[in-house]
C-alpha cells in the first residue's frame, strides 16, 4: 500500500466525498443496506489492511473501561498501570485514548495484541454499522484515513449517481 498515494487521493477526492455523504444525510436510497453490504464485498477484494495499518498510524481508538482490563489483564499490568503507562483522557475529559501515534500496539504493520485489542479497532472501519448513513460523519473523518473507506465512499458514490434519482 502506496500511503503517500492514498494520502495524496484522498485529499483530492475528500471535497466530492464528503459533499455525497452531506447528502446521504437527507436522501438515503432505499436499498442502502444492500447496496453497502455488495459494495463493500468490491472493497476487501481490492484493500488488505496488513498492508496498510494507516489507522494505527494516524488515529487512536476510544479505549474503554472493558478494554482497559482486558488488555492489561492480556499483559499482565493492572488496569490502573496501563492507564498511566498509554493512554490520556481526550480534551473533552470522557474518552481514554494512546499518549502516542502510531501506535505502540502497531508492530511492523501487525496489532501486536490482536487478539485482545480495544473494540474500536475490532470494529474499524465501521462500513458494517447500521443504518449505514447515521455513521456519515465518521466515514467524513475516515477518508483521509483508511483506504478501504475511501474506496468504499468513492464507488457508493458512482453507483448511487448513475443509478439512482439523485
Amino acid at each position: 500500500m502506496d500511503l503517500k498515494k492514498f494520502s495524496i487521493t484522498a485529499a483530492r477526492k475528500k471535497a466530492s466525498l464528503t459533499a455525497f455523504l452531506d447528502k446521504l444525510d437527507t436522501i438515503v436510497p432505499h436499498d442502502m443496506p444492500e447496496l453497502v453490504k455488495k459494495v463493500d464485498a468490491t472493497v476487501w477484494r481490492d484493500i488488505n489492511c496488513m498492508e496498510c495499518a494507516n489507522c494505527c498510524k494516524t488515529m487512536t481508538p476510544t479505549f474503554t473501561k472493558k478494554d482497559v482490563k482486558r488488555i492489561a489483564e492480556h499483559l499482565d499490568m493492572t488496569p490502573k498501570d496501563f492507564t498511566a503507562k498509554w493512554l490520556i483522557k481526550e480534551e473533552d475529559g470522557t474518552d481514554m485514548v494512546n499518549k502516542i501515534q502510531p501506535c505502540q500496539f502497531l508492530v511492523n504493520n501487525m496489532c501486536s495484541i490482536y487478539e485482545v485489542r480495544p473494540a474500536d479497532c475490532a470494529e474499524f472501519p465501521h462500513h458494517n454499522k447500521k443504518p449505514f448513513d447515521i455513521y456519515n460523519d465518521t466515514f467524513k473523518n475516515n477518508l483521509i484515513h483508511c483506504p478501504a473507506t475511501l474506496t468504499l465512499v468513492d464507488r457508493l458514490k458512482k453507483v448511487v449517481e448513475k443509478e439512482y434519482e439523485w
